[in-house]
């Protein structure tokens, strides 16, 4: 059997959905249960209602998983990060999360997720020369 295979950087929305259904009917049939569910912890500006930045990520069997945080730098440094942080892991907490996982670039903030008790457990080389991608995990069942 022959099957053409392509790449794109557009993935449309019933390719997305036909990936992420199959895989949870996998999971379903491997774990009992398919729980994938999208998180995200916002950001907005209370006189418009525009998003700033913040976190976002899923929760699946047990795990966070954080795929992106971004606040600009006029919000860092004042304690939002960490309440935005807190805010993903305890709503985690709630759907039964025990773990998460994320990965940063080494010029971004490792340091940060250190501080908010997370541990690296992994380093790879990436470019530019000298940077890497930090992965970090956390035990949420520590609250």
């Amino acid at each position: 059997m022959q099957f053409d295979i392509s790449i794109t950087d557009t993935l449309g929305a019933e390719a997305l959905d036909l990936i992420a259904n199959g895989l949870d009917g996998f999971n379903l049939d491997a774990a009992g249960y398919a729980d994938r569910r999208a998180l995200a912890v916002l950001v907005t500006d209370p006189e418009t209602g525009k998003v700033l930045g913040g976190l976002t990520g899923r929760t699946s069997l047990g795990m966070l998983f954080i795929d992106l945080f971004y606040l600009p730098a006029e919000l860092r440094g004042h304690g939002l990060g960490a309440r935005i942080l807190a805010t993903a892991e305890d709503e985690a907490r709630r759907r039964g999360c025990c773990s998460g996982v994320l990965y940063t670039i080494s010029f971004q903030a490792p340091d940060f997720y250190v501080k908010h008790g997370w541990r690296v457990f992994g380093e790879i080389p990436c470019e530019p020369a000298g940077t890497r991608r930090v992965f970090l995990s956390k035990d949420l069942s520590a609250a």
